[in-house]
Order: C-alpha cells, then structure tokens, then sequence
C-alpha cells in the first residue's frame, strides 16, 4: 500500500475544520445538486464597517474566526496585512495600467437590470464605500490572477469580482455549511472537482487549485443552462438541480424562467442581487460615490517550484518576508510546512520570487525541513509521536522506511519538525483553533473529551448551548465529524460544567437517530413538533436552509429521544 493510501486512511479520522469526512452526496454531481451552499459570505466585514471600530468581530474573526482582540502581535498583524495592504497612493498609479479598466471591459453581465433586491444592495454599499475599500484591499493578492484565469476562459469578468460575495476575499473563510476558502468549496463538491484534503493540505483554500475548479464549475454550469450567466450563478449557490426545478415549475405555469422570475431559495435570490450591484459599482464607481482603491494591473505573485517538502518559516527567510505573507498567498497549508505528496509548489510575491528561487537551489531537499532523533519509549505508538510531533504516521513511516505501524521501545526515529516554535506559525491551522478556543466568552470554560457515540446535539443539550455556537467555538461546522479523543471548548450554561463534562449523565438508551423520509403537507415546524425538537436542531443535523421548503421524499436524520416520540 502507498504512503499516499496510507496517509488517506489515517487523515480521514483526525481532519480538522474543512479537513473532514465528505458527506454522502461526494459521488453526485454538483450540477444536479439540490443543495444551497452555505457560505462564510461577508457579514462580519459589513458589520464592521457598519460600526467603524476594528475591535469588533469582524475585524478580529474572519481567518475562520480565530483572530480576537487578546491574539498574539504576529497574529493581528497578518490580520492587519489582509485588511489594509500598503498601498501606493492613487496618483502615484499608471492610468493606462490600471486593472479595473481591464475588469471592466470583460464584463458581459446585464446591470440594467431594475429589480429591488439589486437597489437594496447597491443602497448599503454606496452608503458604506469602507466596505468596498476593505475587500479590495483584501482581495489585492488575488484579483489579478483570478480575472486572467476567468479571461482565459471566456466566461464574464464579473465572475472575478465572487469570491466578494462568497467569503470576502477572505481565504480562511469557514462556514457553518462547511464551505471553505476564497470560493467557499463544501467537501462534496471539492472532492468531485478535484480539490483533495489532508491534515497537511485543503485545497478549497489553494488560490491556484480552487479558483481553476471554481471557473470550472461556472463553465459547466453556463453549458448546462444554455449560456446563461445568471442562472449559472444562481446554480453555483443553490445548485443546478434546484434552478432546474424552479424553472421546469414556473415553464408548468407559463411564468418566464429567467433569474428574476423564479422561486428559489432566500439566500440564492439575494446571492445574484449581490454581484449584479458589485459590478455596477465596479463599471461607474464615480456615479455611486464611490473611489476604488488603485490597483495595478500586474501580477501579485509567481508560483515557484519547490519539487520537495518545505518549511514554511524557512520559505519565508529564503524569500525575504514575513511568514504571515506565506501563508496569506498559500492558506491551504494547514500546518508548519508543505505537504510531503504536494503539491510542491508555493505562491512568492513576485518582487521576491527570483529571491526564492535561488536560495531554493542551494539547498538540498533533506535540508528543507529540520529533523530531530526520537528515541521510542514504553506506550509510544507511530500515531501518539506523530500527534506530538505535527505530523502523520505514514510520514514517519517513509522517512524512516518502515514497512508497517509497528515500532519497537529503544529504536530511534527521524522525525520531521518545524525550524522555529508553533507560536511563529500563527496563521496554520492548529495556531487558528488554539486562539479561538481561548478567545473569552459568555459562560463557564469547559474542555470536553469527545467520546465514542457523541453528537454535536448531545453535547450541546447537556451544556444549554446551540449546536452552532459548539461547533464555532472550535473552527468547526455542525455537519463535522466528531471524533474520539478531540478536546472542544464549550462555553457552558450549566451550574456545574466541569462535573456534568466529566460524569455525564446521559442515556445512550433514550436517544436514537433515526432516518425520517418526508412527506407531502410535511415542514420542519410540523416535524420538530412531532418529534419534540427544535427546529434549528434539524436544520443543523442535515444542513439545511430553514427559509428553503421540503420536498416530499427529502431524507433527513433526526436525533430523537425515545420517551418524546411519536
């Protein structure tokens, strides 16, 4: 079996966040999904500029939300470096080398469209030009690699300007639908489009990866609706097999099937709106009030070759930059270095990439990564060293030629490991959740063990906390595994949190889940109702929109206690 086969196995059980067991819709095609995406989108960057403070949440959370007022400097300053750029001042811009001329005469949408939800959204965006400001500013790393991928493929250049609306340029972002990175990927369609996942590596969060897959999506989706942009749009939220439902129901009643007239979930009838209004302000800033920050129209970075693992505090010395800097250009590294199986390559701002690519080529590859000698004592296993040592067992297994998991007390091990201490890696993914799980909130503190059998609803029941505030508290979803022996933060309600998370009281008897198959007449109301549970329950434990109607024959898994029944 491959080291690649075997690092898969041992993955599938310890991913975190976006890192995490694909659901049961991996095999179908997103072209013919019925599912709304839920995306991280951009509503903690409007309340912040709603408030004009950045000590609010939005300022301080949106790297999966693990940025708080209490991080570490090297924390809030990456945090700083996403947010506000050093940038040369507008005049000191070449108009001739401006990319939003470029942007603009890409664009093929239609933006005379009159229709209220586009007015809402041009009104709060011209009313709060901040907003702009600050995703351009976010989005400056990337826009120019994003627009000439979306040129290359003929497709509208407003596509360019999504990643606005999905996750506010941000490429940390993580939602509750567990969608992530800049173009908000769920596990589903990630693994159908390629985009693979390890603890080392999420490629929803690759730049290059995930934007070619996105564009992909788009393509094919465009095809699928005869051209028409803006049902592809709307099918990338919703997907396809809900606009197709939608229009073959409006065609039943002789109503037009374009966008606007159809009857689609809340969140894709205002996901459209949302572009539309960017691009008209995008088109004719001035008519809005509006001034764009200059933007050049250059590359931001290169991707280098680095035919080899590396780490990624060594990347940035060798390039002269910071370490946030690295992992803002490549946010799907998840750890301290590159992943072993690749991709190995890295994004290196283009002043510095030649830099790179020459202190790369003096060094060999084993020197790439720092090692250290581990000597095996009682009680140690391939799975405990590795944990201890930011790694995986089949790492270790190929570095020290070892032909299976058995290791004896007294051998030595050569053990790969980070060149400086966990605190350099601020933006990785264990220094993320760690700020998160610490950041002071409403309650009583209580680290919880997860054990055999344990449910999101479960834990979040006997501590009188939502099942999104659990999984949120520790950079997860609710539709995430929950795996034994994984410490969550809970900011517990209880009296006695600590004696209740230790000496649990409840009945593996009294609580079943069970498949419930819906029926016509039926809504989550009327089925919490029957089942004696919430509503919001229901919708985390499946992953649903609650402004979305059922279908008769949907399935849904319920977490019902026996003794409240039907």
């Amino acid at each position: 079996m491959s080291v690649r086969r075997l690092s898969f196995l041992f993955i599938s059980g310890a991913l975190l966040s976006g890192c995490s067991v694909l659901d049961g819709q991996a095999r179908e095609s997103p072209l013919n999904s019925e599912q709304v995406t839920v995306a991280a989108g951009d509503d903690g960057l409007k309340q912040s500029v709603v408030s004009g403070t950045k000590g609010d949440a939005a300022h301080n959370e949106p790297l999966d939300e693990a940025i708080a007022p209490e991080l570490k400097v090297a924390a809030q300053n990456a945090r700083d470096k996403l947010d506000n750029p050093v940038q040369e001042p507008p005049e000191a811009k070449l108009v001739d080398n401006d990319l939003w001329a470029r942007l603009r005469s890409g664009f093929a949408l239609n933006h005379d469209v009159e229709n209220e939800r586009v007015r809402d959204q041009l009104d709060w965006y011209t009313s709060h030009p901040g907003y702009i400001n600050r995703v351009v500013e976010r989005g400056s790393r990337y826009l120019y690699y994003i627009l000439s991928q979306t040129e290359k493929r003929g497709l509208p250049a407003e596509y360019a300007l999504l990643p606005i609306v999905e996750s506010a340029f941000d490429p940390f972002a993580y939602s509750h639908g567990r969608a992530a990175g800049l173009w908000q990927f769920i596990p589903s369609t990630a693994k159908y489009f390629g985009l693979t996942q390890s603890w080392w590596h999420d490629e929803r969060r690759d730049v290059v990866a995930a934007t070619d897959a996105a564009l992909t999506y788009l393509e094919r989706l465009a095809n699928r609706f005869d051209g028409n942009y803006t049902l592809a749009l709307a099918a990338y939220n919703s997907g396809g097999g809900t606009v197709s439902s939608a229009m073959r129901h409006n065609r039943n009643d002789n109503k037009p099937t374009d966008f606007w007239s159809l009857q689609l979930p809340r969140e894709t009838r205002h996901y459209v709106p949302k572009l539309i209004a960017l691009a008209k302000i995008f088109d004719n800033p001035k008519a809005y009030g509006i001034t764009l920050p200059a933007l050049a129209d250059e590359p931001y970075f290169e991707i280098v070759k680095t035919g080899s693992q590396l780490d990624l505090a060594q990347a940035a010395d060798m390039a002269g930059v910071d370490i946030d800097e690295i992992y803002l250009l490549n946010p799907s590294y998840n750890r301290w270095a590159t992943s072993p199986d690749g991709p190995h390559r890295l994004l290196v701002p283009v002043e510095n990439a030649e830099t790179f690519r020459t202190a790369l080529a003096s060094i060999p590859p084993k020197s790439r990564v720092s090692w250290r000698n581990y000597i095996v004592k009682s009680g140690d296993s391939l799975n405990s060293i590795s944990h201890k040592f930011s790694t995986t067992p089949a790492v270790l297994q190929e570095v020290n030629n070892l032909n299976s998991d058995l290791i004896r007390i007294g051998e030595r091990l050569l053990i790969p490991s980070a060149s400086k201490d966990s605190e350099a890696y601020a933006l990785s993914a264990s220094q993320r959740l760690q700020r998160k799980q610490s950041r002071e909130r409403d309650g009583n503190k209580v680290r919880y063990t997860v054990r055999k059998g344990d449910t999101f609803w479960d834990i979040a029941r006997e501590h009188r906390v939502s099942v999104r505030q659990v999984a949120r508290w520790n950079g997860m979803a609710p539709g995430d595994p929950l795996m034994p022996g994984k410490e969550l933060v809970i900011w517990s309600k209880t009296r006695q949190p600590t004696l209740l998370a230790a000496n649990s009281a409840r009945s593996d008897e009294m609580v079943r889940k069970v498949g419930y198959r819906v029926r016509k007449g039926d809504s989550l109301a009327r089925i919490a109702n029957r089942f004696s549970v919430n509503v919001s329950d229901i919708a985390s434990w499946n992953d649903l929109n609650t402004s979305r109607y059922l279908q008769p024959g949907q399935s849904l898994v319920l977490y019902v206690d026996i003794r409240n029944s039907p």
